[in-house]
């Protein structure tokens, strides 16, 4: 299992980088690699992304929710992976978001991609561009 940890501060206050986060359909506009996102039965959500150049679906789970804080999640099928995002207030109007992913790479390409680090550059990218997103939601449209 391969774990990535990267961070952002937004010029948000928190609440607006929660509520952002929580708008799972905007996900393709700021998140690297992600092609769809909807909601699905019980729950659960369901993702088609982009990871290495080959396309993955998967359905995930939310497993906690603290309102304006964290949220955490897992795969239920078709990945191995999971993760959390914390949300904390630096000043008013400024956030820093921190992400964790834990994922398990399948196939040859997969492991090559992770020791390369191509999921770990998405995960930057994808902080980079919700950042962007959240500051200018006119930019990101």
């Amino acid at each position: 299992m391969s774990r990535i940890e990267e961070s952002v501060e937004v010029a948000v206050p928190v609440e607006a980088a929660y509520e952002q986060w929580c708008g799972i359909s905007a996900f393709p506009r700021f998140m690297a690699g992600v092609e769809g996102v909807t909601p699905g039965p019980g729950g659960t959500v369901h993702w088609v992304a982009r990871v290495d150049g080959i396309q993955r679906e998967f359905d995930a789970e939310v497993t906690e929710r603290i309102a304006g804080e964290r949220i955490a999640w897992r795969a239920v099928d078709g990945a191995e992976h999971s993760g959390v995002v914390t949300f904390h207030a630096l000043a008013a109007d400024r956030t820093r978001i921190m992400l964790q992913l834990d994922h398990t790479p399948h196939g040859v390409v997969d492991v090559i991609g992770d020791r390369l680090g191509f999921v770990a550059h998405q995960v930057h990218r994808s902080l980079q561009d919700f950042k962007r997103h959240v500051e200018d939601p006119a930019a990101s449209a």
